[in-house]
C-alpha cells in the first residue's frame, strides 16, 4: 500500500466512526426527549387535575360560606327571641314574686281565722244564710213583739251576738274571695311564669346546637381553604417542572437540529475530501472549530448583553453564559 491509499484509509476510517458517534448521539438524545415527553404529559395532566380539584374546593368553600351566613343568620334571630323571652321575664317575675307573697300572706291570715275559729262556729260558717235569717227574725221579733225586758234584753243580746258573728263570717269570707282571686291570678300567672323558663331554655338549646353546628362548618372550611393551599403549591410547582422540562425539551431539540446540520455537513465535506490527505483533515477540522468557536462566542455575548439588560434569558443562553468552550460542543 503506498503512501496515497494509506491515508485514503485513514480518512475512510474517521469518517466511518464520526457517522457512528453521530448516530449514537441521534439515539441518545431521542430516547431522552421521549422521556422528557412522557413526564412532560404526566405533569400536564397533574396541572389538569390540580387545578380541576381547585375549582372543586371553590365550589365547596362558597357553599360552606353560604351555609355559614345562613346558620349565622337563624342564631341571631334565636338571640333575639331569647332577649325578648328575657325582657318579659324581666318584666313579669317581680309581678310573680309580689303575687306569690301576696298569696302566702293571706293563707297565713285564713289558717289564723281557722285556728281561732270553733267548731261550731265552723258549722256556722258553712250556714251563713241560715245565720243571716235568724238574725233578721231577731230584730223582726224585737221590734214586733210584745216582750217583757227580760225577753228583750235576751234576744237584744242575741241579735248582737249573731250580728259579731256575721260581720265576722263576712270578713272571712270576704279574705277567701280575695285569696281565691289571688290563688287564681298567682296560678295564672305561674303557668306564664313556667312557660317564659321553658322557652328559654329552648331558646338557649338552639342557640347551644348552632353554635356547635357554626363550629364545625367553620372548621370544615378551614380543612378546604388547608387543602386549596396544598393543592396550588402543588400545581406552582408542577408549573415550575413544566418550564423546566420545556426549557430541557427545547435544549435537546436544538441540539439535534445542531448535530444533524453539522453531520449533514461534515458528511458532505467528508464525501468531497475523501481524497485529500490526513494532514488537510486534520486542518479542515481545526478551521471549523474556529468557526464554531466564532459563532458561540458571538451568541454568547448576545445573551450576556440581554442579561445587562435586564431581560429574561431562556435555559440555553444561561447555559452558553455559564459553560465554557469546551462543553459548547455538547449544547
Amino acid at each position: 500500500m503506498n503512501k496515497t491509499e494509506e491515508i485514503n484509509a485513514m480518512s475512510n476510517e474517521g469518517v466511518t466512526s464520526r457517522r457512528i458517534d453521530h448516530e449514537q448521539n441521534i439515539i441518545s438524545l431521542e430516547s431522552n426527549l421521549k422521556t422528557l415527553l412522557d413526564f412532560k404529559n404526566s405533569l400536564l395532566d397533574d396541572q389538569k387535575n390540580g387545578e380541576k380539584s381547585i375549582q372543586e374546593l371553590n365550589e365547596k368553600i362558597e357553599a360552606t360560606k353560604k351555609q355559614i351566613d345562613d346558620e349565622r343568620e337563624r342564631l341571631e334571630e334565636f338571640r333575639i327571641k331569647l332577649k325578648e323571652v328575657n325582657d318579659v321575664k324581666e318584666e313579669e317575675f317581680p309581678k310573680f314574686m309580689e303575687l306569690k307573697d301576696s298569696v302566702l300572706k293571706v293563707r297565713s291570715q285564713l289558717k289564723i281565722i281557722d285556728e281561732k275559729t270553733s267548731p261550731k262556729s265552723n258549722k256556722e260558717r258553712i250556714n251563713i244564710k241560715q245565720l243571716t235569717k235568724t238574725l233578721e227574725q231577731l230584730e223582726r221579733d224585737i221590734q214586733t213583739k210584745k216582750l217583757s225586758k227580760e225577753e228583750e234584753r235576751k234576744l237584744v243580746s242575741r241579735s248582737k251576738e249573731i250580728a259579731t258573728k256575721l260581720h265576722a263570717m263576712k270578713i272571712i269570707h270576704k279574705k277567701e274571695d280575695h285569696f281565691r282571686t289571688i290563688s287564681s291570678q298567682y296560678g295564672n300567672l305561674k303557668s306564664r311564669i313556667n312557660e317564659i323558663f321553658d322557652r328559654r331554655s329552648e331558646f338557649g338549646n338552639k342557640i347551644g346546637e348552632l353554635k356547635q353546628v357554626l363550629d364545625t362548618l367553620l372548621d370544615n372550611r378551614e380543612k378546604l381553604y388547608e387543602e386549596r393551599r396544598r393543592i396550588i403549591r402543588d400545581v406552582r410547582e408542577t408549573s415550575a417542572k413544566l418550564e423546566m422540562v420545556n426549557t430541557q425539551i427545547n435544549a435537546i431539540e436544538f441540539r439535534k437540529s445542531k448535530i444533524s446540520s453539522v453531520g449533514s455537513k461534515r458528511r458532505s465535506k467528508d464525501s468531497h475530501d475523501k481524497n485529500y490527505s490526513g494532514f488537510q483533515s486534520s486542518k479542515e477540522r481545526t478551521r471549523k472549530n474556529k468557526e464554531n468557536m466564532q459563532i458561540w462566542n458571538s451568541m454568547k455575548e448576545q445573551a450576556l448583553k440581554k442579561m445587562s439588560n435586564g431581560e429574561k434569558l431562556t435555559f440555553d443562553e444561561m447555559r452558553l453564559i455559564y459553560s465554557d468552550i469546551n462543553n459548547s460542543e455538547s449544547f
